[in-house]
């Protein structure tokens, strides 16, 4: 099914990434909240180790036969929640949200991991969405993961 997505996918892409992540964490009971702050989009307590987080998160919805596409992250944007999480007093993590095919992945993890796995190049590092990367997240203890897969039972006959 091609998808003719609307005017603010990437607006409401994004809202849907935060509150999937927020959702996630309180489900297992970690305190935390939406902020409106450069830098991050998210501060939680991690019941199990007591550390505040503070997360940078990042959506992105891929259209048929983009599911493998990477997720570019800005340079700045690590430089943003750096200096956020400074300010918070708390520890730089980034949340990767990815709308794939029929899957949604979720991915979390400390920023300072993501950018061992990815170093910062010229204008940014790209998190890889491969079959052979996503079996590497799946196996690496320093990345929380959740995904769903999902179908369209029925919808309008445009599409």
């Amino acid at each position: 099914m091609e998808l003719n997505k609307s005017t603010r996918h990437s607006k409401i892409t994004g809202d849907f990434a935060e509150n999937l992540i927020l959702y996630w964490l309180s489900k297992y009971g970690f305190e935390c909240t939406i902020v409106d702050h450069t830098g991050i989009d998210i501060i939680a307590r991690n019941p199990h180790t007591n550390e505040l987080m503070g997360i940078s998160v990042k959506g992105r919805s891929r259209d048929m036969g983009k599911e493998e596409n990477y997720l570019q992250i800005n340079k700045d944007n690590f430089i943003k929640a750096e200096k956020a999480c400074k300010a918070f007093e708390c520890k730089p993590y980034f949340a990767i949200v990815v709308d794939s095919g029929n899957m949604i992945y979720a991915f979390i993890t400390p920023m300072e991991h993501l950018l061992e796995l990815f170093p910062i190049k010229k204008t940014g590092a790209g998190w890889k969405m491969t079959t052979k990367w996503l079996e590497v997240y799946r196996n690496d203890p320093k990345i929380m993961i959740f995904e769903f897969s999902h179908k369209t039972v029925r919808w309008w006959k445009d599409y």
